[in-house]
């Protein structure tokens, strides 16, 4: 399910892909449910594809989003809340305490919570077992 929800640089929020035009992808806003065109010049990245720094192999993000709302117990993180940067890092070393700290920077861990909370107000509580359970029929569907 993660494959098909993206980021749009320049765009806040969440959208999860629709459909796909000639030039451009019909996506929808998780927040508010709005659609709207993504052009082949802006900047598309499925959180499908994306992966935290570890100090031994990169994690992918949705199984850093399962710690995260195992750790929370499926609440909301309120950033706001962090006193400082060094607060909401060593919060974060609680629940991926095998992050790299070196690579991965600040804004990279206010936004995966920003995204956290995004997804979990969309309805999603599992984030790598959807992902591959995405994954599955389509790779069965191949082999008939």
């Amino acid at each position: 399910m993660l494959r098909k929800v993206v980021s749009i640089a320049g765009k806040p929020g969440l959208y999860s892909l629709v459909n796909q035009g000639k030039n451009m992808l019909i996506v929808e806003s998780l927040a508010d449910g709005k659609r709207v065109p993504a052009y082949a010049r802006d900047k598309v990245m499925s959180l499908g594809d994306i992966a935290i720094y570890t100090t031994d192999d990169d994690m992918p993000l949705g199984d850093v989003l399962d710690k995260v709302f195992a750790f929370t117990e499926g609440k909301p993180v309120d950033v706001k809340n962090f006193a400082n940067d060094a607060e909401m890092r060593e919060y974060f070393g609680k629940i991926l305490p095998e992050f790299d700290s070196e690579r991965v920077y600040n804004n990279d861990i206010r936004k995966l919570f920003s995204w956290y909370n995004i997804l979990l107000a969309a309805g999603f509580t599992k984030f790598a077992q959807e992902l591959e359970s995405a994954e599955k029929p389509a790779e069965e569907s191949e082999q008939e």
